[in-house]
């Protein structure tokens, strides 16, 4: 499903230097994020732990991931959506599936990866990767069942070499941006963008192995789409805590400060607009 009011993702970034996309892990937390940024990421760590409650270790269930897509796309018809499918969950002809799904249901992009099972958050140690030519293989897939959807075929190598290699392996056959995770410097970056001419994606996760950095700093050595993985999945984890420990030490007694039900029910009433309005451009 592609809407007259927003470009596609490839035409978006013929428009704009750097698009920020911001990880979310629920509808709510997508709704408050679309009121800042315009580009939202399906985070699968974010998604593990809201729907599921346990790490993200290569267990999503490939149905859950595009009925969630298809709730957010529901609630916000205007933004930009980049699904993180992992491994296209496993075999190809289903990442084939995922994607002809994901598409229809309104995704604007899906990044999948070459790592193998058990698989791991891409700023954890031990991942084990697919050989190259396994991973082409589903990548080629992939690309020739897509029709609009903007593919990041991402490497989850260590080794700076293996990294730009199969980044030039992913680009030869057709992916739309390359996304090298868990890398520690931005010489990596650099690496990259001397032999692959590719939008290039930069995963920032909170206490991740990658540094933290600003847009500008990462327009500057070239890179086109950044993933916040976790920003809302950790704030949530954070002010549920503060708001819990609060409770108890206050004897039950609620704090009159911060959101309350009529700022709640506002933004669940905005969200209600935004679902009626792109009933109208569908």
């Amino acid at each position: 499903m592609q809407t007259n009011s927003r470009n596609t993702l490839q035409e978006e970034l013929k428009k704009r230097e750097i698009v920020p996309f911001i990880g979310v892990y629920d509808v709510f937390s997508a709704s408050i994020a679309a009121k800042y940024y315009d580009g939202i990421f399906i985070s699968g760590f974010g998604f593990a732990a809201s729907h599921y409650g346990l790490p993200d270790i290569g267990f999503i269930a490939w149905s859950d991931i595009v009925a969630f897509v298809q709730r957010v796309r529901t609630l916000l018809p205007y933004h930009y959506i980049l699904v993180d499918i992992d491994d296209g969950y496993v075999d190809a002809e289903v990442a084939c599936h995922v994607v002809s799904l994901l598409e229809s249901v309104g995704a604007d992009g899906v990044i999948i990866e070459d790592q193998k099972r058990p698989r791991r958050c891409g700023h954890l140690d031990g991942k084990q990767l697919l050989e190259l030519d396994d991973f082409l293989v589903k990548l080629k897939k992939v690309l020739a069942t897509r029709h609009n959807l903007f593919v990041v075929a991402r490497t989850d190598a260590d080794d700076v070499k293996e990294i730009v290699k199969r980044a030039k392996a992913f680009a030869e056959v057709g992916a739309d941006g390359i996304l090298a995770d868990g890398i520690k410097d931005f010489e990596v970056i650099k690496a990259i963008k001397s032999q692959v001419d590719k939008p290039l994606v930069f995963n920032q996760i909170a206490g991740g192995k990658s540094p933290t950095c600003s847009l500008d700093q990462l327009k500057k050595i070239g890179v086109s789409m950044v993933n916040y993985s976790t920003p809302c999945l950790f704030a949530a984890q954070a002010a549920i805590d503060e708001a819990m420990k609060a409770l108890r030490e206050n004897d039950g007694c609620l704090e009159k400060e911060g959101v309350g039900v009529k700022d709640c029910t506002a933004l669940l009433h905005q969200n209600m607009e935004n679902r009626d309005r792109g009933k109208l451009i569908l």
